[in-house]
């Protein structure tokens, strides 16, 4: 473990599986903290305000927990990805007494994360190591009320989480009604979120995909937040919180969404590839 200043305060710098790992103090919020892998920034959390999302795609993946039951209500998640747990404390602290596991295959960082960003004593958060995929493999059916996948491994999703084999799991383990929300990163021709809809929609009868414009019109490569069910979403709601963030986004829904894929294919185990790799400019 190695300590750099960081515009007056101490960064944390430990080698873990995934690559190095960097804790970063926020100048601007002081228990805040920006967790970078390989110099990609993944999560960030403010201690004293676990209910500030600062990233664009981390507060979309918000909105889909907050619209997932009335509010206050307690919640059954399963986070695929754990990162520094930032939507795990987010739900705590908006909805206590929900029960959460976060499948996170990174033993090191996790640990890192555990000691320099420690979670709330009353968090009722479970984590697990090992791979996403396998971990809900083995949780029973319906056990979930909302599950949320983020996971990137040097900075793309592995092949096996973007089939329809792996959807149909999330499926079994969604109660009736409840929501999937994931973060797909792509870039233009945007192959691989366009198949990502297509596979969603192959699964459950409902998605929705928010992003900013410019993602979705195919100029820059960025975060897209995918949600679905099996029941009506609630779109109208997840539109207009989009559209008033303070970096408003674009939510595409029913004849929109299925024109955006383009005729993409669903993905399968026996087709599916990683994420594509971001380009260097994006975390510079």
């Amino acid at each position: 473990m190695a300590r750099q200043r960081s515009r007056g305060r101490e960064s944390v710098v430990e080698r873990v599986d995934g690559g190095t790992a960097e804790v970063r103090p926020d100048p601007d919020r002081p228990r805040a903290f920006t967790l970078l892998v390989d110099g990609a920034p993944q999560s960030h959390v403010d201690l004293d305000d676990p209910r500030f999302l600062h990233f664009e795609y981390q507060r979309r993946l918000g909105h889909a927990a907050d619209l997932a039951a009335p509010p206050g209500r307690p919640l059954r998640v399963v986070h695929l990805g754990g990162g520094a747990l930032t939507l795990a404390r987010y739900v705590a602290a908006t909805r206590p007494r929900s029960t959460q596991q976060v499948f996170e295959i990174d033993a090191p960082l996790t640990a890192l994360v555990r000691r320099e960003l420690p979670l709330a004593e009353n968090a009722r958060v479970r984590v697990r190591g090992g791979d996403a995929r396998a971990g809900l493999a083995k949780l029973p059916d319906a056990s979930a009320d909302l599950v949320i996948a983020d996971v990137f491994r040097v900075a793309r999703t592995p092949a096996h989480l973007t089939s329809t084999e792996f959807l149909a799991e999330v499926r079994r383990v969604l109660a009736p009604g409840g929501l999937y929300a994931a973060n797909l990163a792509d870039g233009p021709p945007l192959r691989h979120v366009r198949a990502q809809v297509a596979t969603a929609l192959r699964v459950f009868p409902e998605a929705c995909l928010t992003a900013d414009p410019g993602v979705l019109r195919g100029r820059r490569f960025g975060n897209a937040v995918l949600v679905a069910s099996d029941v009506p979403l609630p779109v109208g709601e997840l539109t207009r919180r989009a559209a008033t963030d303070p970096h408003a986004g674009r939510t595409l829904h029913g004849a929109e969404l299925a024109a955006f894929t383009g005729g993409a294919r669903p993905v399968t185990d026996a087709t599916a590839v990683e994420s594509p790799e971001p380009p260097p400019e994006v975390f510079h």
